[in-house]
C-alpha cells in the first residue's frame, strides 16, 4: 500500500447522518474476501433503481455529473454504523475514494478505515456546514487535506482534525496491521533466537 500525506481534490457530498454499513455496502454483494470490485455495489440501494444495476438513480448524489471523479466523501453523524463489515471502506477505496469527512465515525467503522487506507476524517457541525456549502457553491471546487499537518483546507477556511498517532503513522506510511508486524521482523527473530530449542 502506498501512504496518504496530503491530498486535493473534489469532494461528493452525501449530506446524511447515520449512513450504515449495509447502505454502503449491502450484505447480497459480500461475496468474497479480496478487497476489489465492491466498488460498483458502493451505495447499490440509493444508486440505482433496479437490483441489475443498469438504471443509475439521476436523484443520488454520486451520480450527478458534478460529483464524478470525486475522492473525498462527506458526510455526517455516525457514519458506518451497523455491522463491522469491512467491505465497507472496501467499496469506498475501491469506487476511488481516499479520505471521508464527516461529524463522526462509528468505532469498528473507524479502526477498519485505518487498516485500508482510507482517512477518516472527524470536524464538528458547523465546520461541515462549511465544507458542504463550498461544495454546493462550486462543485469543481478542490478540498485540500494535509495528514502531517492535520488540517483541512477549503477556501479561506482551515480546520485542524484529531488523530491518534499510531493510527496517523499507519497512514503516512501504508501501513495495515500486518504491514505494523512485518515493521518489526528483526526484533521477532532476535526474540526467536534467544528462546530455548525443543528436543
Amino acid at each position: 500500500m502506498t501512504g496518504i500525506t496530503q491530498l486535493r481534490a473534489k469532494a461528493a457530498p452525501l449530506n446524511r447522518a447515520n449512513v450504515d454499513t449495509d447502505q454502503i455496502i449491502p450484505k447480497q454483494f459480500l461475496t468474497a474476501v479480496t478487497r476489489a470490485g465492491y466498488g460498483k455495489h458502493l451505495f447499490h440501494d440509493w444508486r440505482y433503481l433496479d437490483l441489475e444495476e443498469k438504471v443509475p438513480n439521476p436523484e443520488f448524489e454520486l451520480n450527478r455529473p458534478e460529483h464524478q471523479g470525486s475522492e473525498i466523501l462527506l458526510a455526517r453523524e455516525n457514519f458506518g454504523c451497523g455491522s463491522s463489515r469491512e467491505h465497507a471502506p472496501w467499496s469506498l477505496t475501491d469506487y476511488g475514494f481516499k479520505a471521508v469527512i464527516a461529524t463522526s465515525f462509528a468505532d469498528i467503522f473507524y479502526g477498519n478505515c485505518m487498516n485500508n487506507q482510507l482517512l477518516p476524517i472527524a470536524l464538528d457541525n458547523s465546520q461541515m456546514d462549511k465544507l458542504f456549502a463550498a461544495v454546493d457553491a462550486d462543485p469543481q471546487v478542490k478540498i485540500e487535506i494535509d495528514l502531517p499537518a492535520q488540517q483541512v483546507r477549503v477556501g479561506e477556511h482551515s480546520f485542524a482534525f484529531e488523530i491518534k498517532e499510531h493510527h496517523k503513522y499507519k497512514l503516512l506510511k501504508g501501513l495495515d496491521a500486518i504491514g505494523e508486524t512485518l515493521e518489526l521482523v528483526a526484533k521477532i527473530d532476535a526474540y526467536e533466537q534467544q528462546l530455548p530449542a525443543w528436543r
